[in-house]
């Protein structure tokens, strides 16, 4: 049996925020069917809303440990957005990852990253740590900052 419901959410593809409402059609364990959407002030708050409602993706962030470079982790960011129940999968993944510096941003860190077709990228250029240096934070220090007395 469809059940018919209304959903509302905000559009967030731009700063207007448009207060969307979806008329969403759906029969169990089947994807749902967005029959119409209302309160966009553009074609991309249509999209939006469908993509959001039917298959919602999003972009990952997260660090790997980097060996050599001058920091310890390196800020990574997939190539794409990725199904959102394959969070958690990804985000294992990026756990798992580890670096050798120097890299440059936008450097392949895992490639297809769980099968899905988007890579994990390196969100900056991390150079390598030369010899006779230690290290920005050196071993043991809480990342330049001292929370003695806090």
């Amino acid at each position: 049996m469809k059940e018919k419901r209304t959903e509302e959410l905000i559009c967030i593809v731009c700063p207007m925020g448009c207060r969307l409402r979806a008329e969403v059609e759906q029969a169990d364990g089947e994807t749902p069917q967005v029959l119409s959407v209302s309160g966009n002030s553009c074609p991309r708050g249509a999209r939006y809303a469908k993509e959001e409602l039917t298959a919602p993706t999003r972009t990952v962030t997260g660090t790997v440990s980097i060996e050599g470079g001058l920091y310890r982790r390196l800020p990574v960011i997939t190539s794409a957005p990725i199904p959102k129940d394959k969070i958690f999968d990804v985000m294992e993944e990026i756990h798992r990852a580890h670096a050798c510096a120097p890299v440059q941003i936008h450097d392949i860190i895992i490639p297809n990253v769980c099968g899905l077709g988007a890579d994990v990228l390196a969100a900056r250029t991390m150079e390598q740590r030369s010899s006779d240096d230690e290290s920005v934070f050196p071993a043991g220090s809480a990342g330049g900052f001292d929370h003695q007395g806090v």
